[in-house]
């Protein structure tokens, strides 16, 4: 292919990388080889990969460079990279899922998600870090050690799809596989200053199922919203292996990207109602974006949606989902795991399953009230986490502030996964201290196209900040 290209290959979006590929001016051979150059670099300061696939990935790239040369790509992301979160399936690799005590061998199948990407042509670079069996917000195990915020080192990621997070971060890869359960793709995306949504329930296929259930969702982070769009496209296609997905013909969330937010009903609140902690910073942040919706035409006022605080539906749900994941585990092996995970499942176990299903059902009157609330408002706009990226290497805030329990300070993610709504977060700014700060926009039910539609117009209006090396800042 000719030499011509950009300087940096990796500041561009899939869009634009694809667009260059039809015009043959860029190779995906170039485009894997800088990746892979960057994520050598940077991997001994940030720690986000368990399995880097580096014959795999150039196999795979001169194969699309070929069919890209033949005038015939394979799909609509022919020779675009991807990362796979650890706790979902890749041929030919072990799924670890962030647990030293689980099998090394490799496994037989894709997850859904995967194979979706493989059959576009997508290339994959590796997997990428989480916590034991992604049961926390943090990204960090006996397995893999201690995944770092890109950002500054001294931080996390956020989790459980940090490694993910923190590889979009940097530019290693255009579409990053994770996985959401009461945060977990929206916690990482806000740390680390990159768009991420949990799309409605069923959506994405899965496979194996989740043992965290009705709460888990299978989605994208990425820097560009567009690449969200495009890889959203591509991994909601039916799969027989999940009954309880849509499998109906995947939407194209490209269409309609574009249109902006002009005319829209838009609700803004700085605490639900009910989260007792906030900073002034995101505070201000959240705000600041209210009235950059507002200035692109959409008609935005301040209104809490009128649930109380589902703690205690999350706690439960939470609690039983942990058992169901440790259920396989030998007490020797329990011993050898995250202790935080192992009392979580301890008080699972401990649940009769009448508490288990009244927690279930108790998700019912939340949705509703949700569901009246997006009758008044198309979208809801909500901080993403009260706080910018903790210290890295512990489970809660090393103040005290937020107590010992994770979900303490991440009240603005759970309760979107009890109402299994579509929720993206986007970057909105940063605090003083340096680091990103996530706006959170909720949909209706199926209303994905809409959230990533909002999420474009405030991308387009308030372009975020990116780093392209691992920053050494303490503090």
């Amino acid at each position: 292919m000719p030499s011509s290209r950009p300087s940096d290959l990796l500041a561009l979006s899939g869009r634009e990388l694809l667009t260059l590929y039809r015009q043959q001016a860029v190779s995906p051979v170039e485009v894997t080889k800088a990746a892979l150059s960057r994520l050598a670099a940077a991997e001994p300061h940030v720690n986000a990969f368990t399995i880097v696939d580096e014959a795999g990935a150039l196999t795979a790239a001169r194969a699309s460079e070929a069919r890209w040369m033949s005038g015939a790509p394979l799909g609509l992301a022919d020779g675009l990279l991807a990362t796979v979160k650890d706790n979902l399936l890749l041929a030919g690799f072990p799924a670890r899922r962030g647990s030293s005590v689980t099998p090394s061998d490799p496994v037989g199948e894709d997850a859904p998600s995967v194979l979706r990407l493989k059959e576009h042509g997508v290339i994959i670079v590796g997997k990428t870090t989480m916590p034991e069996l992604g049961w926390k917000a943090v990204t960090d195990s006996a397995l893999s050690g201690i995944t770092r915020n890109p950002w500054k080192l001294d931080r996390t990621p956020g989790g459980s799809s940090g490694g993910a997070a923190a590889a979009a971060a940097l530019g290693i890869g255009h579409f990053h596989l994770g996985t959401d359960g009461a945060g977990s793709i929206r916690i990482p995306a806000a740390f680390c200053g990159i768009f991420g949504i949990k799309p409605s329930f069923g959506t994405v296929p899965a496979w194996p199922a989740s043992p965290f259930n009705v709460l888990s969702h299978v989605g994208p982070l990425t820097r560009h919203v567009a690449d969200a769009a495009l890889m959203l496209t591509i991994i909601a296609a039916p799969d027989l292996r999940d009954n309880s997905a849509w499998n109906t013909p995947a939407l194209d969330y490209r269409k309609g990207l574009e249109e902006g937010v002009r005319g829209l009903r838009i609700a803004w609140s700085a605490d639900l109602g009910y989260v007792a902690s906030v900073t002034p910073a995101v505070r201000q942040a959240v705000a600041r974006a209210a009235q950059v919706f507002s200035d692109l035409g959409a008609h935005v006022v301040e209104a809490d949606p009128g649930f109380d605080d589902p703690r205690p539906i999350i706690d439960a749900l939470w609690n039983a989902g942990a058992a169901a994941a440790l259920a396989p585990f030998s007490a020797g092996d329990r011993q050898q795991m995250d202790q935080g995970l192992v009392a979580a499942a301890r008080r699972g176990e401990g649940m009769t399953a009448t508490q288990y299903l009244a927690a279930f059902s108790a998700r019912a009157p939340l949705a509703l009230a949700m569901a009246r609330f997006h009758q008044r408002f198309d979208l809801l706009l909500t901080p993403q986490m009260p706080v910018t990226a903790i210290a890295a290497g512990h489970d809660t805030p090393t103040d005290g502030s937020f107590g010992t329990d994770w979900l303490n300070w991440s009240p603005f993610t759970y309760p979107f996964n009890l109402t299994q709504q579509p929720a993206a977060s986007v970057p909105c700014g940063l605090g003083g201290d340096g680091l990103p700060i996530g706006l959170q926009i909720v949909g209706s039910m199926r209303s994905d196209a809409l959230v990533l539609r909002a999420a474009r117009a405030f991308e387009r209006a308030c372009p975020p900040p990116r780093i392209d090396e691992p920053r050494h800042g303490h503090g």
